[in-house]
């Protein structure tokens, strides 16, 4: 007999169940007001309609305490105000939802967990959707599989697992949610090992545009488990993922922080020598170059799948004067956790963009400084808060831990890691200046990358969760785009998902 364990993150006991079949339930007609096709309604009347059809408590309408709790996200310039949240309790709650929607053709939007920067990605002045419902967690220890629900955060999922010995490849710090995520591609911690989360999903629990309800495995139906790999939204609602689990011990890791800039030149080379020497595939790290409160500085973090580092692999950084060390060997949670960045959610202004880059030298590690620290300066008296960029250095045989075809990177064959830029900022009247600015800081870094010799950066597949929301959709999906095109038409004839924002196709 499979023996799973099953809980709740509110330690109540939830009901053990065996995802066997690949449809799971085709949702009944709701009883709301009936229109003519095609007819639009105000979206007040949707939400009304909403709550018919599923119940009131699970509409929520603006001035309710939870209002911004459901709606909010992690830069409030992401964040619309919505006619009214509803937080369904079930699947068959969202199918009736997408059927309400989309005969009304009104405007959706559908959140996880909120790290969305694009305005309009997770966000809508109609229906917003919230997923905090789903919840729940199960381990099955037989087939080395977790099953939980796109309400949830990396951090609860790593803090349920942890018990168990285990854990699973996803976010990097805490406060993101499962959902985007995963639907964008996944980097985590332990990418060298295993290679991105959407290489770790073995099923996705789907609601259609029409309101059915259905598991998706590669062998249920593979071009869809293909395109939900990396294709965000396009599809329909992930309400549930199934993903591999690993065996997950203490690990060794923690936050280096530099603040005298006599040693920002030495950090700047110490990465590039990890990134072109360090092969063992239990490590990994973190550098970000930030500029806060009017003061540049770099924060480090190492990190390694094991109680200890062999001699050798983070010396450079070590040897190197800090003003803070959190490093210590902890449980995996604790080391998420431990990560700084929750401190400004929802409370100011912000952007993502992303960099594809291959590899990263002494020279563009040192311009990275250079770039930061320059903008830093020009941005504070326009209301700068906190801008920081990324480098994320991950091995290049990363794409290989699996054969199976996904929609994100559409080229396999060399890996460009997902340098981030991130610039939050107070002022709305600066918004424009803040875009310009991020993609100026994007431009130089990416020329001096041409000029290094890797010409192909500007065509390379660009992460979507670091993707501004004008980049174009052959810089994310490239050669996958036709065959992602032919599965939205199959899945989605009525264009229900159009509704919502996000990269479309």
């Amino acid at each position: 007999m499979v023996r799973k364990f099953a809980f709740t993150l509110a330690l109540l006991a939830t009901a053990r169940y065996a995802l066997a079949s690949s449809v799971v339930t085709n949702v009944d007609a709701p009883q709301v007001v009936e229109r003519k096709p095609g007819q639009t309604a105000n979206y007040t009347e949707v939400c009304t309609d909403i709550s018919g059809a599923i119940s009131p408590e699970s509409v929520i309408y603006p001035g309710a305490s939870r209002f911004q709790e459901l709606a909010g996200h992690y830069v409030v310039s992401s964040s619309q105000d919505s006619a009214c949240v509803v937080e369904p309790k079930n699947s068959t709650d969202v199918g009736r939802i997408l059927k309400i929607v989309g005969r009304t053709k009104t405007p959706f939007a559908v959140k996880s967990g909120g790290h969305a920067s694009n305005p309009g990605w997770s966000s809508t002045k109609g229906v917003h959707i919230s997923l905090n419902g789903f919840r729940t967690i199960e381990y099955n220890a037989i087939a080395k599989t977790v099953e939980f629900g796109t309400g949830l955060k990396w951090e609860e999922v790593y803090a349920a697992l942890d018990p168990h010995g285990v854990s699973v490849v996803g976010g990097r710090v805490a406060g993101v949610g499962v959902g985007g995520l995963t639907l964008g591609g996944g980097y985590a911690w332990r990418t060298n090992q295993f290679g991105l989360t959407i290489d770790t999903v073995t099923a996705f629990e789907l609601v259609k545009p029409n309101g059915e309800v259905v598991k998706v495995t590669e062998k249920s139906d593979p071009e869809l488990f293909f395109g939900l790999k990396g294709a965000q939204n396009n599809f329909g609602v992930v309400t549930k993922l199934t993903l591999k689990a690993f065996p997950q011990g203490q690990v060794w890791g923690g936050m280096l922080t530099y603040a005298i800039p006599d040693t920002f030149a030495a950090v700047a080379s110490a990465g590039a020598k990890f990134s072109a020497e360090v092969k063992d595939p239990k490590a990994s790290l973190l550098s970000t170059v930030s500029y806060f409160n009017n003061t540049p500085i770099i924060n480090v973090f190492p990190f390694y799948d094991g109680p200890s580092p062999p001699a050798g692999i983070f010396d450079t950084y070590l040897s190197i004067p800090s003003v803070a060390n959190t490093i210590k060997t902890q449980s995996f949670v604790s080391f998420v956790t431990s990560i700084p960045g929750e401190e400004l959610n929802g409370k100011f202004r912000g952007y993502f963009l992303g960099l594809s880059v291959p590899e990263y030298s002494d020279s563009f590690q040192q311009l990275v400084n250079k770039v930061a620290f320059d903008a830093g300066a020009e941005l504070t008296p326009k209301s700068l808060v906190f801008m920081t960029l990324a480098t994320e250095p991950f091995h290049p045989d990363i794409l290989k831990h699996t054969t199976s075809p996904s929609a994100f990177p559409f080229t396999r064959t060399k890996m460009y890691t997902p340098f981030n830029l991130f610039l939050q900022w107070a002022d709305p009247s600066q918004d424009a200046v803040f875009e310009a600015a991020i993609k100026k800081m994007r431009d130089t870094l990416e020329s001096a990358l041409v000029a290094e010799g890797h010409k192909d950066v500007k065509t390379a597949p660009l992460y979507s969760n670091y993707a501004l929301w004008d980049t174009p959709l052959n810089r994310i999906y490239g050669s996958n785009l036709p065959k992602l095109k032919a599965i939205k038409a199959r899945v989605d004839p009525g264009n229900v998902m159009g509704l919502a924002g996000g990269f479309k196709f």
